[in-house]
């Protein structure tokens, strides 16, 4: 069962198709822990709802008929810093994923998610996460650092050990701020796999926490960030 949060996670939608848009609405109201708080389809309706209506999270298509947005987003930066914004979209271009995530955008979903993992994705976003389609996570991915991740580096301890490149990319990641679960979700692995190669990396550099593994890769000369 999906964890729930002990208020309810207060939502804006602003869709202009409206199958996806009642979906949408269907879905939060079936979930006991969201409430929907008010719902648009165009960009002028979804300024004022940002202005007039607090929420949590904002969900919101870049294709909308009036505006983009990227610049709904970026209002809602503005106007309810608390609330966090996911795009829910049929672009999953470079340019648009960037443009949203620079406007502040912390979730990026394809509409080929299914309406009830929204439900969970809302969670997972107001808990701190960020949430994204395994094609824009790639596509991110692309962009982190300006690279892709480097080559593991050939020695990790002093008994000659080798991290391997999958250990190495998820030590690479939780240094950047990953956590496990969008560590998993970048390499197109299980969580359970991830966190088994972070077991590997910490027994290799003799550590046993995410903070000691960085610190010491740091020292070691093996993160280069």
């Amino acid at each position: 069962m999906p964890a729930t949060t002990p208020f309810p996670i207060r939502v804006l939608v602003v869709e202009d198709d409206p199958r996806f848009a009642a979906a949408f609405a269907q879905t939060i109201a079936q979930a006991p822990d969201l409430v929907l708080a008010g719902r648009a389809a165009n960009g002028a309706a979804g300024r004022r709802l940002i202005e007039n209506t607090p929420a949590d999270v904002l969900l919101v298509d870049l294709g909308l008929p009036d505006a983009d947005g990227v610049d709904l987003i970026r209002y809602a930066s503005e106007r309810q810093p608390n609330c966090a914004s996911m795009v829910i979209t049929v672009f999953g271009d470079e340019d648009h994923v960037l443009r949203a995530i620079e406007a502040g955008a912390t979730g990026y979903l394809l509409k080929a998610v299914t309406p009830p993992d929204v439900a969970e994705q809302i969670r997972l976003l107001r808990a701190g996460g960020s949430p994204l389609s395994p094609l824009i996570a790639r596509r991110l991915l692309q962009r982190v650092g300006g690279r892709e991740a480097a080559p593991a580096p050939p020695v990790a301890n002093d008994d000659g050990e080798a991290l391997s490149e999958q250990e190495w990319r998820v030590l690479d990641y939780i240094a950047k701020g990953f956590t496990f679960e969008e560590a998993s979700r970048l390499l197109g692995v299980s969580i359970h796999t991830t966190t088994t190669y972070a077991r590997r990396v910490y027994r290799k550099l003799q550590v046993s926490s995410k903070t000691e593994a960085i610190f010491e890769a740091r020292r070691r000369g093996l993160l280069r960030h």
